[in-house]
C-alpha cells in the first residue's frame, strides 16, 4: 500500500510525543522523505502531513500560476512558509510544535486521518464533527447525483 487510509487516534506520551501509526509509517519509508512534512490546512484546524507526494502536490499547485504573482505569493506563505519539518524518532513518534498545538487545538490526543498521497492530524473531537459534516455533504452530492439522469454512452441498442 502506497496510500495513506483509515483512522486512527492516538495518544500523546508524558514528553509530548505521539506515535503515527504503523501503517502511514510503511508509506512514509516507502516515500522516501527524511522527517515528516507537515504545514497548517488552509481552510480547517487540522494540519497535512506527509512526503515527496505532498510536496510534489504543493509544487504542482504552485506551477500553476506566475513565481511572481500574488496567488502565487499566498500559496507559497500560507503551504511553505508556515511548514516544518519534524523529526520522526526510531519510535515512529513526533514531536507537535506549540504552533502547531495551538492551531488544532490538541492537547493529550490526536486523530491521523488518511488522505490518500496525504494524511490530516486532527484533534480528535473536531474530527468527529469534521467528519460528521463531511457525511452530511456527501448525502447531499449523492442525493443530487441520483437525481441525474445517466449520461448517455452513445451505443445504441447495447
Amino acid at each position: 500500500m502506497d496510500r495513506f487510509v483509515s483512522n486512527f487516534t492516538n495518544r500523546l506520551d508524558a514528553k509530548g510525543r505521539v506515535s503515527i501509526p504503523s501503517s502511514f509509517r510503511a508509506v512514509l519509508a516507502k516515500d522516501g522523505y527524511e522527517g515528516l512534512y507537515v504545514h497548517p490546512a488552509l481552510d480547517l484546524a487540522a494540519f497535512d502531513a506527509g512526503g515527496h507526494a505532498l510536496r510534489r502536490t504543493i509544487d504542482d499547485i504552485l506551477a500553476r500560476f506566475s513565481p511572481f504573482s500574488e496567488e502565487w505569493e499566498s500559496l507559497s506563505t500560507a503551504l511553505n512558509g508556515t511548514s516544518e519539518v519534524l523529526k520522526v524518532d526510531p519510535e515512529g513518534r513526533i514531536m507537535l510544535s506549540e504552533a502547531l498545538k495551538a492551531h488544532t487545538g490538541i492537547a493529550d490526543a490526536v486523530t491521523f486521518v488518511g488522505h490518500g498521497h496525504k494524511f490530516q492530524i486532527w484533534e480528535p473531537q473536531r474530527f468527529q464533527a469534521h467528519l460528521e459534516t463531511a457525511k452530511a455533504r456527501l448525502r447531499d452530492v449523492k442525493r443530487a447525483l441520483g437525481s441525474q439522469p445517466l449520461p448517455s454512452t452513445g451505443l445504441a441498442g447495447a
